[in-house]
Formats: structure tokens, sequence, C-alpha cells
């Protein structure tokens, strides 16, 4: 049977199709981070709005639909005829699965005994499994991470699972992560001289932490880790805002935009490094690619035990969310063992 509204695969393009029986419409556009701002065709012999476009390197393609309206009038929707939807910071989207898109198996497995609770120590939010453990995995946009990636699920089900010892998570908030997460040195500070440490004593824990983000979250993190390396046994950092003028002047607009470049600058050239085990994920069709690879491949040199892993997705929640079995597993698995 002939689709009539929605989005599908065919495993050479996606495809995408609005009804539109009065043709009330004067325009369609697809908005996609990644795919851009394609024009819909109407076709009047059908009564629809369509759009096909190549398949790109995605197993997932999250988006939304731009109607434009004959009295001018636009409005940004969710495509009412695909009832796949992903959720995110400024709203959830509409979400297109390709044929070999799988989601992790975790989220169907049985959680682990513990407990949540809010940090005396800190602001944060912590789980702490049934038994005791001196593990700890403390994590930038923690709230959002638990909220829109389901990391305190995965933590769970994966303790349950037994594929990774039992341990702490803690969850860190960023009231303001654009300033906090940039390089910021008085936020470096005061995360490894008072955060971690107050943290570590409140959970019983002797050894370093593995500290984890995305985005500005992950920059953060390889930011804390070389300010106070010895507080540090391991870093999962997520599509990483390793910003280097030649790949990434389309964010010089972002106000710690040269703060950021510094760093990252001083990281590229450093002979070597406070090496530790490090896991780097990046998704096939974000602007980020390119910077994450040649981070990764510099840190590399510099000592640190750097796993680079490409997942077929863009940057959002439900790509880092994915890529969080194996390669977040394999990290804890190697730096716990």
């Amino acid at each position: 049977m002939e689709r009539v509204a929605g989005a599908w695969c065919d495993g050479v393009a996606a495809c995408f199709r609005l009804p539109d029986q009065d043709q009330k419409l004067s325009g369609v556009r697809l908005v996609c981070g990644f795919l851009g701002f394609p024009e819909f065709t109407y076709a009047p012999e059908q009564k629809h709005w369509e759009l096909r476009v190549p398949r790109p390197d995605a197993a997932r393609i999250e988006y939304k639909l731009e109607l434009t309206h004959r009295d001018g009038r636009r409005e940004t929707i969710c495509d009412e005829g695909n009832p796949r939807r992903a959720p995110g910071g400024y709203g959830e989207s509409s979400v297109l699965w390709c044929p070999d898109y799988r989601e992790p198996d975790w989220l169907h497995l049985p959680p682990a005994g513990g407990d949540w609770r809010d940090a005396r120590s800190a602001d944060a939010r912590v789980w702490s499994p049934a038994c005791p453990s001196d593990r700890v995995l403390v994590v930038h946009d923690g709230p959002d991470y638990d909220k829109y990636a389901e990391l305190g699920r995965y933590a769970t089900a994966s303790v349950a699972a037994g594929r990774v010892p039992p341990f702490h998570l803690v969850l860190l908030p960023a009231p303001d992560r654009f300033e906090t997460y940039s390089a910021s040195k008085p936020y470096a500070k005061r995360l490894t001289a008072e955060i971690l440490p107050a943290l570590t004593a409140e959970l019983g824990a002797a050894a370093p932490v593995v500290g984890a983000g995305a985005s500005l979250g992950a920059f953060a993190m390889l930011h804390a880790q070389r300010y106070a390396p010895e507080l540090f046994a391991g870093l999962f950092l997520q599509s990483g805002s390793f910003f280097q003028h030649r790949f990434d002047s389309q964010e010089s607009g972002f106000a710690r935009y040269q703060r950021i470049i510094r760093f990252v600058g001083q990281v590229l050239r450093a002979p070597a490094g406070p090496g530790v085990p490090a896991t780097l994920t990046c998704g096939t069709v974000e602007e980020n690619l390119a910077n994450n690879r040649g981070m990764a491949a510099a840190l590399r040199e510099q000592g640190y035990e750097v796993t680079f892993a490409e997942n077929r997705d863009a940057h959002n929640w439900i790509g880092w969310r994915d890529a969080l079995d194996p390669h977040l597993t394999t990290l804890l698995r190697r730096v716990w063992k």
C-alpha cells in the first residue's frame, strides 16, 4: 500500500510526505541539522507535498517540518504522519528510523538495586548501588544526560547485567554552561579543588573518577583533566566542542569561541599529556567530526589510551545514548578492572 503521509527510508533515499488536500500551504521545508532546509514539492494529482533526499550516512534522522501558510504565516511542527519522537532540550523532534537502526538492548533490561539522592557536599544528583563501591562516574550536563539520554537507566541496567562493576553515578548540573564549559579556569578550579574532593569523600571513593560529557560538557571535562590530571582515571567524551579555526569558523559568533580555540590549540601543540584511558565518540554527520578526529589523534600521540568511535547519527541526545554501549561500557571495564 502506498504511503500517504509520514517518513520512510528505502535504503537509497529518505522520503517525506505531507497531505494537503486543499493546498492550504504555499510551501513546506524539512528542518534538519545535517540535511539543511530542503523544499518539498507539491504533487497536485496526489494532493500532497513530498521530498526525497539521498540517504545520509546516518541510521536515524531527527527533523521537523516548517510550514508556510497562504497568508505568509510560518510554523515549525513535528510530522503528524510519523508517530516517532525524539526528546531534546529544545523540545521534541520527529525521527525517522532507517532499516538498519537498532535501539540499545539495555533499554529493555532490569535495573540494579540502588538509590537516588541529592548529594550533601555539592549541587549534584547521585545514584549509588545497593552494594558498597569506591568507583565514581562524574557527568557534565548530568540532569539532561539522564532526562534525554537515559544515562541513569543505562547505569542501573549495566550494573544489573554485570557488564560493568557497581559504581556511583554523579550528575552535575550546568547553571551557565556556555560560560563554565568553555575553558573557564575558575570553574575548573572549583570542580577539581572543591566539588570532586567533596563528592569522593562523601561517597567513600578513594580512586580517581571517570569524567564524561557531551558537546561543551565533553570539552570542559577534558579541560578539567588537563588542569588536575591526578583526579581523573578516565574520560568519556562525546561530540566534544574541540573547535579549530580551519574546521569551525561557523561557530565564531559564540562568545567564548576564542577561549576554546586557544585551549584546543594548546592541547594539539603539546608534546605530551597526562594520559589516561579516553574514549571519544562522534556522529558521522556532525560538524564536530573533523575536530574530534584531530583531538583523538593528538591525545593518542600524547600518551592517552584513546578509543575513537564514529556512530551513525548526529549531534543529539539519542545519538549519544546509543553510543553508551559498547563504548562507555568498554571504557569503564578497562579503567575499573
